[in-house]
Formats: C-alpha cells, structure tokens, sequence
C-alpha cells in the first residue's frame, strides 16, 4: 500500500483532529517501528507499527465513522482528557465503540453543540480557518449592553492579543435594565472568542450557549446527550466548507493580483537625446 503521513493516519485512526497529531508527533511522542518520528514522515499502515505515548496503535482500516452532535453541559472541558481530573465531553460518549474527539472547543463555563467524530479529514475541514462555517450563540452579558458596545462588537473589535475579530451579525432578544440577551454568528473560531469580545467593550458574559453550527441545529437535545447527525446535515457542512475555502482562494487571488497592480515594475525616467556640441 502506498505511503500515508502519519499524521494522517492519527486523525483518520480517531486518535485526534490531524493539527492535534502534528503537535503530538512534534512532541516526539509517536514512534514508527520503534524510531521516533517527526512531522511530515509517512509510514506504510499495512506493514509499520506505530506507537502513540507507547501504547500500540492497531490501525483499523473498516472502521465505522461516527457523527455526533453533542449537548455539552456547563462544567465539562472539551479534551478528551484532563490532567487536573476534571469530567471531559468524552465522559458523555464513552458508550460509543470508536475513539472519538470534538470538532473545535467550547470552554469549561460554556454549553450548547459540539460536534463528535471519528473521522479526522472530516474534522479538518469543519475545523479549518478557511471553512467559514457559522455558529450562532445565546450570549447573556451584564450590564445592558449600550447601543455602541454593539455596534464595535458586530463590525469587529480588537482582542487582548492583539488581532481583530471579523465583522459579526447581533440580534437583540432581550434588553432591560442589568442585562442584554444577544444571538451572535460568528464564522470563526478563536479561542474563548465571545467572551473575550465581549471584555473588549466593557461586557460581562454571564451565560454563553452554542444553538447552532451551519445546519446543524441543537433543537430539543437535552444536556449531556447526543444524537448521529443526518445525512441532510453532513452534505450542508461539508458544502459549507467548500464554499468557504473556495471564497478564501478567491480573496486570495484578487488580493494578489491588486498588489500585482499596485507594485508593478516602475519605469525608469530617462532624458532626452544628448545634444552634440
């Protein structure tokens, strides 16, 4: 059989999200037949033994793929495990017969969908910064929020690290004295993104709950279970990704092409014809 990178193999084996088996394999923590290996070596899967924190990894090459849409509940961290004994999300799907892992992160005070796979090149898409794939939040904050702290929220505010978030869409679904209850889309996925916006403008993130993520919708799913995704909702995530990454190489492009324009070569000045004397 041909030759796979090994990260590759990781995150289709379910052991991780394929950026997360890069890290590892960087870690120096993986080894093929016995030698340890370094980001971007491929192994045979039919024939190498691979070895992850030196337990044996048995490559399954019929496994069944798993898609899950989670309720996570407040309390619970998104790893699949944790080094302080906290409950992780992967408590919740211990009756799943695959090693699954969470498709992006929701914090430990937060709650709503989290989407739970198998398949590492599904999650890479799903993951991937180009993907674009909308998630809408119920996000209560206090105090009220005035009507300028929502304007810099929706048109892009500057984090604590310094970047910037992209422009979002807020809708108002509560508004009194003390507190403001918002519905915020976003279609990226910086770490503890809400409420680090939220700080950015004076606000207070009191409840923070994922509805939603492209077509995939949390509905009447109750906390601390989970359901197969349809077969409807894997086409409209993966088209979903698609268009994303398509509109990213399109941006790319003519942003490349305008400082193509921009910097072309400048003509140098030359003098007319000497006179002779």
């Amino acid at each position: 059989m041909a030759l796979e990178r090994i990260q590759k193999i990781m995150s289709e084996q379910g052991l991780c999200s394929r950026r997360a088996a890069e890290q590892i394999i960087a870690e120096g923590r993986v080894k093929v037949n016995g030698r340890v290996a370094s980001v971007g070596d491929k192994m045979d899967p039919d024939r190498d033994v691979l070895h992850v924190d030196d337990e044996r990894i048995y490559i399954d090459k019929e496994q069944k793929l798993y898609y899950l849409a989670l309720y996570k509940p407040r309390g619970y961290v998104t790893t699949a495990s944790d080094e302080l004994g906290r409950k992780t999300v992967m408590d919740l799907v211990a009756d799943i017969p695959a090693r699954l892992y969470p498709v992006g992160r929701l914090d430990k005070d937060s709650e709503g969908l989290l989407l739970m796979t198998n398949d590492g090149t599904f999650a890479n898409a799903m993951m991937h910064p180009s993907g674009g794939i909308s998630k809408l939040y119920r996000v209560t904050v206090q105090p009220r929020a005035e009507e300028s702290q929502i304007l810099k929220l929706s048109s892009g505010v500057v984090l604590d690290d310094g970047t910037k978030t992209l422009p979002c869409t807020i809708n108002v679904v509560v508004d009194e004295p003390g507190r403001t209850v918002m519905e915020i889309t976003l279609r990226e996925g910086k770490n503890r993104e809400i409420r680090r916006m939220c700080e950015a403008v004076g606000l207070e993130v009191v409840r923070l709950k994922r509805n939603a993520e492209g077509v995939v919708k949390l509905g009447m799913l109750q906390p601390g279970k989970y359901r197969e995704l349809t077969k409807q909702e894997l086409t409209g995530l993966r088209a979903a990704a698609a268009k994303g990454r398509a509109q990213t190489r399109s941006a790319a492009a003519a942003a490349k092409a305008a400082r193509h324009r921009t910097s072309g070569p400048v003509k140098s000045r030359t003098s007319g014809p000497k006179r002779r004397g």
